[in-house]
């Protein structure tokens, strides 16, 4: 017979009050230390969950089974613990021994008794991977030629993401109390729980490359094509300034299509702005002017990468449309105490501000759909959910515009963030 598990311990208290919150541990003395045999339970199982949890925020599968199976069966005080994964059996599986026709993928069997018993878990396991349903399985069934061996049942549990059932958690042991039964649905919620925070990091992730793709799909072929045609006029004419100008170009792609996970410093986003504008320079001539101001306290602040590259590319491809008269940009970062204050801005042909506030509040995917924005919506809706995300809302874009007054898109970056850090 078992002992009960500290998780058993305390499905009966505080941490599992939701499913059994009308049972109470006695109360008993302290010991000297002023630490009780709940409180001792309590920090274990906090312990093994703390020790579990990293390996399951990276997804089911059979690397992360492996490393959680452990902590798990040491949490709920059974002689083995086995996970499947949903759908077919894969390569891996049939060299384990479990090949049957049918969904559901052996992940790992960790503990005593896989010998006798691993073979059998796809069978257990599936008809709580079709229904949903949790169950219990008896000696009658797990019946074994080993009269040492001390697996009589089994306790399967879903592990559900957003409604799907997308695995089983199956823990094996000598008896299945009713506490013991509540333990194993509860720790089940619980991976399930850490499964759905892995597929919303595994979704931001997604997004943040969508994003990206988007900033450099906004690199327009045309401005790539037309760069290169700009170069290729002055190899015969003038082919000093040709080269350079095709060094611009080599040194703005290269910056333009590093690791989109980057931060970058203010100085180097600065440096490629710079590229870009003498290359726009070189095809528009005169008409195209632009001023730099920057205070050299901010130079090395970090920020996210290709953040303010877009503002100046849409004050061109917009602010420029259709203009005779020269078009001015002018750039700006001064120091603002424990920011660094950033603002872009010309005097082209303006926006009207409601159309601007659609464009922000519908973000960078829906902007990217809709055309009416003339081309600025990509950058500025993905730059601004870019610096929400990472600095809090209160670091959104604030843009001044009117149609005929021109446009100001001003930004504030912290000096200091965790977790940023230029490359």
């Amino acid at each position: 017979m078992l002992l009960p598990s500290v998780t058993e311990m305390l499905v009966c208290g505080a941490i599992f009050a939701g499913a059994v919150g009308a049972f109470r541990l006695r109360e008993r003395p302290r010991s000297r230390r002023g630490v009780g045999p709940a409180d001792e339970a309590t920090f274990a199982t906090l312990h093994t969950i703390s020790r579990a949890s990293p390996s399951l925020r990276a997804g089911l599968n059979r690397d992360s089974a492996r490393k959680a199976a452990r902590h798990l069966r040491q949490l709920l005080g059974v002689e083995a613990v086995a996970l499947v994964a949903a759908g077919r059996g894969d390569e891996d599986d049939a060299a384990d021994g479990a090949s049957e026709e049918g969904p559901g993928r052996l992940l790992v069997w960790d503990g005593a008794g896989g010998s006798r018993h691993a073979g059998a878990v796809l069978r257990h396991a599936r008809p709580v991977l079709e229904s949903g349903r949790p169950r219990v399985i008896g000696p009658d069934v797990l019946s074994c030629e080993d009269a040492a061996c001390r697996i009589r049942v089994a306790m399967v549990a879903p592990l559900s993401v957003e409604g799907r059932v997308e695995g089983v958690l199956a823990a094996y042991g000598g008896s299945a109390s009713a506490a013991r039964v509540r333990a194993v649905g509860e720790v089940a919620r619980w991976v399930s729980s850490q499964l759905e925070l892995a597929e919303l990091d595994s979704s931001r992730a997604r997004l943040a490359e969508a994003e990206m793709r988007a900033l450099r799909a906004q690199i327009s072929p045309h401005f790539v094509y037309n760069s290169l045609t700009t170069i290729a006029s002055f190899v015969r004419t003038d082919p000093e300034r040709a080269r350079d100008l095709l060094l611009d170009f080599a040194d703005f792609a290269r910056y333009s299509f590093r690791n989109p996970r980057d931060f970058t410093t203010l100085a180097d986003e600065l440096r490629s702005i710079d590229r870009y504008l003498l290359l726009e320079r070189a095809r528009f001539g005169d008409r195209l002017q632009f001023s730099v101001e920057v205070a050299p306290e901010v130079l090395s602040v970090a920020l996210p990468f290709l953040s303010l590259q877009p503002l100046v590319e849409n004050a061109i491809r917009h602010g420029m449309a259709g203009a005779r008269d020269a078009f001015h940009i002018k750039i700006v970062a001064r120091d603002a105490g424990a920011e660094a204050a950033i603002s872009v801005e010309d005097d082209g042909v303006g926006m009207d501000p409601d159309r601007l506030r659609e464009i922000l509040a519908a973000g960078p995917t829906s902007a990217g759909r809709d055309r009416r924005g003339g081309g600025a919506g990509i950058g500025l809706a993905n730059v601004d959910e870019r610096l929400r995300q990472v600095y809090g809302d209160e670091y959104g874009l604030t843009v001044e515009t009117a149609i005929g007054a021109g446009t100001k898109v001003n930004l504030r970056v912290p000096k200091y963030s965790p977790g940023v850090f230029p490359d």
